[in-house]
């Protein structure tokens, strides 16, 4: 068995891969509309391309570091069913907000834009809020009962089908929405937007595991009851870090 990555470690893959997914996010965003010179829907298609192309390299690169949540709402879940231990919550969301910020910030540095900004992009209303309760409960659910050899592309795949399918353009993920705050650009949040969409968000998520768990069991159950009493504290949607811990259930 391999040994479990230090605490520096699974923080550092988590800020650090955070940053990169909100680099992806935002940079291919104004990248996209620099090109689409107006086509919306082009722009939102290239944004999706690389978001999910970038979301699946993510998870297999850090996966076996720190579990590669980049995500609040994945990690209380986590915590909520005993597969992360709660005094490493706070570490993780701490980390995954810092590192949604920095990733906004490198992108603009990038682009040669005002590193330090605020986005007015109003996302509001019960439409917006209710898309992304659907989008946050169904990554979840795709989460917890996605094959295990699988949940990278399975997870990937899911988002950027959310990207069309929801009226928000799935965020799913509240530290996406802080770390877009920061960013006046086509992926952009207007901070009073934001709140509601963390709300919305974490209250998916929680329904994704009631429905996970009216759905029942699925084939791997015998092997995570074993594997979560060997190894609580640490949970990763990727395999190979669920090989290396004990732990066979995906977040």
């Amino acid at each position: 068995m391999s040994p479990q990555p230090h605490l520096f470690q699974r923080l550092l893959g988590e800020w650090l891969g955070t940053a990169l997914l909100l680099s992806i996010v935002i940079g291919s965003g104004i990248m996209a509309e620099q090109l689409a010179q107006g086509n919306v829907a082009l722009a939102l298609l290239c944004n999706t391309v690389a978001t999910v192309a970038g979301l699946f390299v993510l998870i297999e690169v850090f996966g076996p570091v720190s579990g590669a949540h980049f995500n609040p709402a994945v990690s209380l879940v986590m915590a909520l069913r005993g597969e992360l231990a709660w005094s490493l919550l706070v570490a993780y969301v701490l980390a995954q907000l810092l590192g949604a910020a920095c990733g906004a910030w490198l992108t603009h540095a990038m682009f040669d834009l005002p590193v330090l900004q605020w986005s007015t992009k109003l996302r509001t209303g019960p439409g917006q809020w209710l898309a992304e309760g659907v989008a946050t409960a169904g990554l979840l659910l795709v989460i917890l009962r996605a094959p295990a050899s699988r949940v990278s592309a399975l997870v990937a795949g899911y988002i950027g089908a959310a990207y069309f399918f929801t009226a928000s353009t799935s965020f799913a993920n509240p530290a996406a929405a802080f770390g877009r705050m920061f960013s006046d650009s086509f992926a952009g949040i207007a901070p009073q937007s934001a709140p509601a969409f963390m709300l919305s968000q974490l209250a998916g998520a929680l329904v994704g595991v009631f429905v996970h768990r009216l759905l029942g069991a699925h084939p791997q159950a015998g092997a995570q009851a074993g594997a979560q009493a060997d190894a609580p504290e640490t949970l990763s949607i990727h395999p190979t870090e669920r090989r290396a811990s004990g732990d066979a259930m995906p977040t």
